[in-house]
């Protein structure tokens, strides 16, 4: 970010809360490039949750995390976790700080037509919010459902089902540290790793190829 002397003490003490999150070992996390127009400052996380994990804690950010990589290994969601920062507030966000996150993950195909698909997925966000006591307003979302299905010389590819959450929300304070681990922890039930959090139901399982 260059220099952080000209960074608002806010926006700094926000960055710290994400450095100190504890995430599960199945996900991986690092650092991506961020937004540079829908506010003054902003920092972005991309996740990956990953079939086989490295035994033990995983770095958080920086470098140190690509020495962990494992080519070999299936991946289960994806994910985005961006934090905004707008020292003169916004009306449309109802504060200073929005977070906007996406998550997308594969599901057996024979489930597309689940009515309750996408509300489970919003479900989750809301009770993963609520587990990890992540004070929040304004918060918003869409679930997308979508199909693909492969023709011609590609025939033979099974046809697969995806669901997308695309969701934001305005935290109550700069301290974000539990809004990441709430959201990274729903990462993790998107790919369907046990445990789910205590009244929440379980979307389909996604397709094991």
């Amino acid at each position: 970010m260059g220099d952080l002397s000209q960074v608002p003490p806010e926006f700094l003490n926000a960055l710290a809360g994400l450095r100190q999150a504890r995430c599960r070992n199945e996900l991986r996390l690092d650092e991506i490039p961020a937004p540079s127009r829908l506010a003054p400052y902003a920092v972005a996380l991309g996740a990956e949750v990953l079939q086989s994990a490295q035994p033990g804690p995983l770095p958080v950010h920086g470098p140190a995390r690509a020495a962990f990589a494992d080519n070999h290994a299936e991946e289960l969601a994806t994910g985005r976790f961006i934090l905004l920062y707008d020292p003169d507030g916004s009306e449309i966000w109802d504060g200073t700080f929005r977070i906007v996150t996406y998550i997308r993950a594969q599901l057996e195909p024979d489930m597309g037509n689940d009515a309750l698909l996408g509300s489970v997925a919003w479900t989750w966000l809301v009770e993963a919010l609520q587990t990890h006591d992540a004070g929040y307003r304004s918060a918003g979302g869409t679930a997308t459902r979508i199909l693909s299905e492969s023709y011609g010389s590609l025939a033979d590819r099974v046809d697969t089902i995806d669901i997308e959450l695309r969701a934001s929300w305005t935290p109550d304070s700069d301290s974000v540290q539990k809004h990441l681990e709430a959201w990274a922890d729903m990462v993790c039930t998107f790919a369907g790793l046990p445990p789910l959090p205590e009244g929440v139901a379980a979307l389909p399982n996604r397709r094991r190829s």
